[in-house]
């Protein structure tokens, strides 16, 4: 090989380089650092945990205040969820979801005994599952479109959101309990359950972390009540309402 077919190779190899150097760059430098997808998203699916704390404020949880030794933070518990969310616009989710919270307490009256001057406990257990239908609005564009193909996603978007449906529950207590008219002690299985209309607002931000990776913050709260079973005849609709706190992840296609 004479030194002019030398000297063009040595050119074209440094020529090359420089491209495929050069590439990634311009890639990221398009991406605006996480990453991009060939198109905009059309829908995401999510999974989600977090701490529910009910705002019981009926007269079953004032019994078991007043009776039990369990306050309302014993009926605080985890919280999970998933989402499948369409996109109708760069602002706009319709989002369908199911969820989850499960608390389990033990507890004894405060100002009874049984004959042997032994504590009368129980447990209690409250369990609500919610299935709703969300409109999630972004307060501004969640990408931007670089061509016809590329699609580039903002590192974080705030959003708020309304949504309704229905929550299934079920509130439990066994044990032993004392008949205030005969001062008796019986053992008993009490349950109510029911599914009942829910509503709720909410409020959140999306942080990419990658061209489909989004990590998500949320707060909501709900407002739902419903009628107690036969067990606790005398009791006024049980409150199902309360706040809950949720990290999630998702993946947009």
């Amino acid at each position: 090989m004479n030194a002019h077919h030398q000297q063009f190779l040595r050119r074209l190899l440094l020529v090359t380089s420089v491209a495929v150097l050069s590439t990634p760059a311009a890639v990221s430098g398009q991406a605006g650092g996480p990453g991009f997808l060939f198109g905009r998203p059309t829908f995401s699916i999510g999974i989600k945990g977090g701490y529910a704390v009910p705002r019981a404020g009926s007269e079953i949880f004032d019994f078991a205040r007043d009776q039990l030794t369990l306050d309302t933070g014993d009926f605080a518990s985890s919280a999970w969820g998933a989402e499948i969310a369409v996109r109708t616009t760069e602002r706009l989710d319709i989002a369908a979801g199911l969820g989850v919270s499960r608390s389990s307490a033990r507890s004894e009256f405060q100002h009874w005994v049984d004959e042997s001057d032994l504590p009368i406990e129980q447990t209690t257990t409250f369990l609500r599952v919610p299935m709703t239908l969300n409109a999630k609005w972004y307060f501004r564009d969640r990408g931007r479109s670089v061509s016809r193909f590329v699609w580039v996603p903002e590192s974080w978007s705030p959003y708020v959101g309304v949504g309704g449906g229905a929550v299934w529950y079920r509130f439990e207590q066994e044990g032993d309990f004392v008949d205030f008219e005969t001062l008796d002690v019986f053992s008993a299985f009490l349950e109510s359950d029911g599914t009942t209309g829910t509503v709720h607002v909410f409020s959140g931000v999306d942080l990419s972390l990658g061209s489909k990776v989004v990590l998500t913050g949320e707060g909501r709260y709900s407002w739902a009540s419903a009628e107690m079973g036969r067990d606790f005849v005398d009791f006024s609709d049980i409150d199902l309402g309360g706040f809950q706190a949720t990290v999630g992840l998702s993946l947009r296609f």
